[in-house]
């Protein structure tokens, strides 16, 4: 049973490109109660939004054909009261100025905590949630964050190295180590 009290519209989207967080995350909201389906896509997104705008919307930003904003732009015209939380690794302020002044409720960085991505689409309008009980420590984000980029560049440890601007073998001494907690 989930912890959280939802309404009787509980359908949410979730739009990112990267599968086993998408899968992640769609699994860790089924279990707190949310009807999720998920989008690879800004068109997959886009058609859902067309044929069933959520109640709920978790968005990452940067995608492969698109942006999520626009995803934001078209959920708040198809459905006004759907609350929406923006993701992603590539968080400043601008975007997030952005994401909120079209209608998102939230704007988190990835890898995002389901628990976290919960209080943000349930807080109520005004309010914000509380911070998280046990973020990720400042070492776990920096791994998460090499590990983004290194799958990104296709596991290449040449490319990963130069794009994240360090030693090709402190890249590779920091991806034999086990993920810090």
């Amino acid at each position: 049973m989930s912890e959280y009290t939802l309404p009787n519209d509980n359908s949410l989207m979730i739009l990112d490109d990267d599968a086993p967080f998408r899968t992640r995350l769609g699994r860790a909201m089924e279990q707190r109660g949310f009807d999720v389906l998920t989008c690879e896509t800004v068109s997959e997104a886009r058609r859902a939004v067309r044929d069933k705008p959520p109640a709920f919307a978790v968005l990452d930003m940067r995608l492969e054909d698109g942006n999520g904003l626009d995803v934001i732009d078209q959920l708040h015209e198809a459905r006004p009261d759907s609350k929406m939380v923006m993701l992603t690794g590539y968080g400043n302020l601008a975007t997030a100025v952005s994401a909120v002044k079209r209608g998102a409720v939230d704007y988190l960085a990835k890898p995002a905590d389901a628990d976290d991505v919960c209080k943000a689409l349930l807080a109520i309008r005004g309010e914000t949630p509380e911070p998280p009980e046990n973020p990720m420590s400042a070492d776990r984000v920096r791994w998460e964050h090499i590990q983004r980029v290194y799958e990104l560049c296709g596991k290449n440890v040449s490319e990963t190295a130069r794009r994240l601007n360090m030693h090709r073998r402190t890249l590779q001494r920091i991806l034999a180590k086990r993920a810090p907690r």
